[in-house]
């Protein structure tokens, strides 16, 4: 009887078999969930790393990118920046500026936009944000963003510690040498250039002048204001007109009368602004010790240029420095050719800009300049210039004392190979 006590509580070999089997299999999930925690650590350590510092660069990327594009701030972000608008910068005739500074420290100057209607200024918001807010370029002002709110339609650019050109140009104290002044004309024709030449659609500024011409804390030139701009199809050779843009004084002829307008219209106004520029003056100047014959400046420039009065020139515009008078010479001749009365004798700017280098030789410019010769110089001079001559088919006829001869109706050629080089063409007579 003990004997079968003892047989009934030892385990069969079935039960001996299950237990050794389910121990095995216990033992191998371990094993692999060892392994798989081992391989999940060394995976750990080689990738998130890597993993983490992508992360982080493409971040940055990604908030630069932000940058890039022109930020949408609130009436109340600018009301801070700018303290209230209680920092005048300047007005004009298109609004007011205003100094501000972001948290992060970032400089601004804040233009409140203001017009004679809301159409108005919608529509040089658009003109400024579809223009410059799309490009960027060193000789170029920056757009970092706008508000466009019932209550305040305003544009943030980078703030410019100098100011425009214009109270610099035309002071009496100027602190401005004439080598800083060359490279301010060659900033202003790079920046330019740009607009027309690199920028995916051409870009026309219509509004060349100093006063549009900032400067920051190096007094490094950058186009500015923006208002006026048009974009168009590099394709499109003339562009149509829904009236009079620009700054009389400034504007090119085509401008004024139905001419086929074209962005050769910038290249005439940074001649006139050039002269301006490398005179130190204004192109119309009314004061007691000015002379009578230098009231319209680009006359009398011309004349002596003409008649070969280069010392009596260089002293009226007080260059002394024989590297100076070089120079000088060089921006006059890029002026004159700048400001040819045919759009299609004036240079591109990219060649205004090699001329300006002394990178290429600079033809004697043409007397295609009527407009700037008349005998009574006015500030609205293209007004009276042209009052008598009216566009009929592809030629100009003139009604009764037109100021401009035959020559000007001439078909234009290329009369030296630099000429045909860079596009410049002349009046065969």
């Amino acid at each position: 009887m003990g004997a079968e006590n003892a047989s009934s509580t030892m385990p069969t070999a079935k039960t001996v078999i299950i237990i050794v089997v389910v121990v095995i299999l216990v033992i191998k999930i371990v094993i692999l969930m060892i392994i798989c925690q081992k391989k999940a650590r060394i995976g750990t350590s080689s990738v998130t790393p890597d993993t983490r510092f992508l992360t982080l660069t493409v971040d940055k990327f990604l908030t630069d990118m932000e940058r890039e594009k022109p930020i949408r701030f609130t009436c109340q972000q600018l009301r801070t920046a700018t303290e209230n608008f209680t920092n005048l910068l300047g007005s004009g005739s298109f609004g007011d500026v205003y100094k501000g500074t972001f948290s992060n420290g970032t400089i601004v100057a804040v233009k409140v936009l203001k017009g004679i209607s809301d159409k108005r200024i919608e529509e040089q918001f658009m003109a400024e944000v579809s223009t410059i807010g799309r490009i960027h370029h060193i000789n170029l002002v920056r757009l970092y963003g706008f508000c466009f709110e019932k209550n305040l339609r305003a544009l943030v650019y980078e703030f410019m510690a100098n100011g425009s050109l214009d109270k610099h140009l035309f002071c009496e104290n100027n602190v401005l040498g004439f080598e800083k002044l060359h490279e301010i004309a060659l900033g202003t024709a790079r920046g330019i250039a740009y607009l027309h030449e690199e920028c995916q659609q051409r870009i026309i500024h219509y509004d060349i002048k100093p006063e549009n011409i900032l400067l920051d804390e190096n007094f490094f030139p950058k186009v500015a204001d923006f208002g006026l701009a048009k974009q168009c199809n590099r394709e499109n050779t003339h562009i149509s007109m829904t009236g009079r843009r620009g700054t009389a004084g400034y504007t090119a002829p085509e401008l004024w009368v139905p001419f086929h307008v074209t962005h050769k219209c910038d290249v005439h106004s940074f001649g006139m602004l050039l002269l301006e520029i490398v005179s130190r003056r204004r192109n119309m100047k009314k004061e007691d010790n000015v002379p009578e014959s230098q009231e319209w400046f680009p006359k009398w420039v011309w004349q002596r240029f003409e008649n070969g009065d280069l010392d009596e020139l260089m002293n009226a515009i007080e260059i002394e420095a024989e590297s100076d008078r070089e120079k000088a010479e060089r921006m006059i001749k890029v002026a004159f050719w700048c400001v040819q009365y045919k759009s299609e004798s004036r240079p591109v700017m990219s060649v205004v800009v090699k001329m300006l280098e002394g990178a290429v030789e600079i033809p004697t410019p043409l007397k295609q300049i009527h407009h700037i010769l008349m005998e009574s110089p006015s500030p609205q001079l293209p007004i009276f210039a042209y009052n008598n001559i009216k566009w009929s088919g592809s030629s100009l006829d003139s009604l009764g004392s037109s100021p401009i001869p035959a020559s000007a109706t001439s078909s234009l050629i290329c009369a030296t190979p630099v000429m045909k080089k860079y596009g410049i063409e002349m009046d065969p007579n």
